[in-house]
């Protein structure tokens, strides 16, 4: 079982100024505690199950790059980009580079989009849903191409690139892997099948439904279930016991995730704790059931 952290706030005590020592310390124990991914929001504004639009929020691949340069191990991705935020050349090009200054440890975190009010705030194109899952396959196989390798035109029905060239390349084999977040059941959970090394499901009831939704997907795309990594978000509503930490996660490796992410509450201080649950495998890892 692996355990990752997401940081969605940095509403940090101290104000503006301290965001940036705040940010670092976490991810820096986050690292030491032995926790496997670290994970920040790709967003623009805060969103509004965590607050208010106004609220700060950093962007997310200069939050990651600063993360790296302070950690050694742990691995680093946005939870999840939307496909229409940015180019899927250039979008490429920011997760390789993230991947090579890491020294391999990056994630593609990437989603169809949802939060209309930032995308008209900040004048980002927001298509309708049929346009957006559009785009995201199309990225997907893009990625897919210039982390082969492959030179040749790419021409989509949104996307054209005459020569989607990436070097340096990523330092990750065969590419830093895919995640795609959302449980939508007829297109997400299917491009998780058809292009993904990982998908990410809220922790809820819903959950071993939407497992057995992408089993079938994979039935149908001719692709090995267990070569998904099955993670999940969820959080506390405090800040947990160790024990109620290995509680939760030994709950989800028994449901099928194999990558459990929690993300942090305003005023918790879960690295710790996460790192203390993870150290007792026996408890997290039921019989069986290898550790990632």
């Amino acid at each position: 079982m692996r355990v990752g952290l997401q940081i969605p706030s940095f509403t940090f005590p101290g104000g503006p100024e301290q965001i940036g020592p705040v940010y670092g310390r976490i991810a820096r124990e986050a690292d030491q505690a032995g926790l496997h991914s670290l994970w920040v929001m790709d967003h623009f504004f805060q969103i509004g199950m965590v607050g208010a639009p106004e609220e700060p929020m950093l962007e997310g691949y200069s939050a990651l790059a600063y993360a790296a340069a302070l950690t050694e191990r742990i691995t680093l991705g946005t939870m999840v980009t939307g496909v229409t935020y940015r180019h899927p050349g250039i979008l490429v090009k920011t997760v390789t580079t993230l991947d090579v200054l890491s020294g391999g440890r990056a994630w593609l975190g990437i989603g169809a989009a949802w939060y209309e009010e930032e995308s008209r705030g900040l004048g980002v194109a927001f298509p309708p849903t049929a346009e957006r899952f559009e785009r995201l396959e199309e990225t997907l196989q893009i990625a897919h191409r210039m982390w082969k390798g492959d030179e040749s035109a790419f021409e989509g029905g949104h996307f054209t690139l005459e020569r989607p060239l990436n070097s340096p390349p990523a330092l990750r084999r065969p590419h830093p892997p895919i995640l795609i977040g959302g449980g939508g059941e007829q297109k997400t959970l299917r491009f998780v099948a058809r292009y993904a090394d990982a998908c990410n499901l809220f922790d809820g009831a819903e959950l071993p439904r939407k497992l057995d939704v992408l089993r079938g997907h994979c039935e149908r795309e001719g692709r090995d279930y267990a070569e998904i990594e099955k993670t999940s978000l969820g959080h506390f509503g405090a800040t947990p016991s160790v024990d109620e930490a290995v509680d939760a996660v030994g709950r989800l490796a028994e449901r099928g995730i194999d990558h459990a992410i929690f993300s942090q509450g305003t005023g918790q201080d879960l690295a710790g704790v996460l790192g203390e649950a993870l150290a007792q495998t026996e408890k997290i890892v039921p019989a069986g059931r290898a550790a990632g």
